[in-house]
């Protein structure tokens, strides 16, 4: 059943799946809201199609505190972030899709500010900006420049992993909160003796 909605968003090129008990199923294409198939989704039926990609671990994170995050993958068509939660008529998940290769700074139209980011040895860069403004999307560029053009020990903290880096001049470690760590606050503790960059 997901797969096949997340195929067919996929062809629509909708950015993300609404599946909600009660409801019919819903995606978002260039900003709009609309509904894939009339067909009220059942809660019961939902929530074990859900559990059958979910990981384990993210079950039980889901189960202690009604909601979780996981990334959740189709091969030859996209990855996911997925975020899973409980409401008043049961269960619910939001997909988005994520692209199956990070963009360049050049691609995403960066000032030379943003380029000069990459080469900072020490420093603070926060990248804000409200939900699908692309906060994901500029630091998986900025990680990739930074991967092309430097050598060093990239570390990423991630809730969940949605790019996937592919090692070239840096060594890459990308940890998963709920699968490679507990707790943000532990990851941070460890990475300070990881040798970041």
């Amino acid at each position: 059943m997901i797969t096949d909605f997340l195929k067919s968003m996929a062809m629509r090129k909708g950015s993300d799946l609404h599946l909600m008990a009660g409801d019919p199923p819903r995606m978002r294409v260039h900003g709009d809201l609309i509904t894939l198939d009339n067909r009220t989704l059942d809660g019961e039926e939902l929530r074990e199609a859900i559990y059958e990609i979910m990981p384990k671990v993210v079950q039980r994170q889901f189960e202690e505190h009604d909601s979780a995050d996981f990334a959740h993958a189709i091969p030859e068509i996209s990855r996911f972030r997925v975020n899973v939660f409980r409401h008043l008529n049961g269960v619910g998940a939001v997909f988005r899709g994520i692209p199956s290769k990070a963009f360049t700074l050049e691609d995403l139209g960066m000032p030379k500010c943003v380029h000069d980011f990459t080469r900072a040895n020490k420093g603070l860069i926060l990248v804000t900006g409200k939900t699908g403004s692309g906060k994901t999307t500029t630091l998986a560029a900025m990680i990739d420049a930074i991967n092309q053009n430097m050598s060093g020990h990239i570390l990423t903290i991630e809730d969940p992993i949605e790019f996937v880096h592919q090692r070239q001049n840096c060594l890459i470690s990308q940890r998963e909160i709920g699968v490679h760590t507990p707790t943000f606050s532990n990851a941070l503790h460890s990475a300070l003796r990881e040798d970041p960059d």
